[in-house]
């Protein structure tokens, strides 16, 4: 079965200020396209045909044969839930049940948005910043190009891109504002709360 880009769940100037409808044009349109046209070229014929994306990103993982699969999945999966960790007028009330666990985990909600930018500026070169659960706390992990949790045995309830196609074109290399403005303003906290449910 092919692999499809998703559609955005809103339009592509929804996002705005804090995220350009052309930062979405060439993400969404360009790059994440990028990821499922070679993820359709690789797969096929390969020991992971008919597999599904998290068995695919799961069983490739630090395999250095299918390092390519690996690298496109990861950034398929990574993206077709980035898409839906935004939404637009998100503001910040974050869901009683979400905030109580973080809370717990970090101290307070300051602390968590400090933790979460902090470790988006320190992950050096492309990847990105998570907010995982072991299924006992919640803690801030970060990730190198197409790597995520899954392949790590972790639950991502937030994931936010730092590749610099993530936000050159609205921050150019101010890497720590995209990361505030993502967390203050972007996150869709519903979304958080279903995957937290579910862990």
């Amino acid at each position: 079965m092919a692999f499809e880009l998703p559609p955005l769940p809103y339009s592509k100037d929804a996002l705005q200020p804090h995220m350009s409808a052309e930062t979405l044009e060439f993400h969404h349109d360009k790059h994440h396209q990028a990821y499922v046209d070679a993820l359709n070229k690789l797969v096929p014929g390969s020991s992971l045909d008919g597999k599904s994306l998290d068995e695919i990103v799961m069983e490739s993982a630090g395999k250095a044969d299918l390092a390519s699969i690996f690298n496109n999945a990861g950034q398929h999966w990574n993206h077709t839930n980035f898409w839906k960790w935004m939404k637009p007028n998100a503001g910040s009330a974050i869901p009683s049940e979400v905030e109580k666990h973080i809370v717990g985990s970090f101290g307070s909600v300051d602390k968590f948005k400090e933790d979460f930018v902090q470790g988006g500026v320190g992950q050096f070169g492309s990847g990105w910043v998570w907010l995982v659960s072991d299924g006992k706390t919640l803690e801030i992990m970060k990730t190198p190009n197409g790597d995520n949790p899954l392949a790590h045995g972790k639950h991502a309830l937030l994931g936010c891109d730092v590749w610099e196609h993530s936000y050159y074109i609205d921050y150019r290399n101010k890497r720590a504002d995209y990361l505030k403005a993502f967390i203050n303003n972007l996150v869709n906290w519903e979304y958080v709360a279903e995957l937290l449910s579910k862990h």
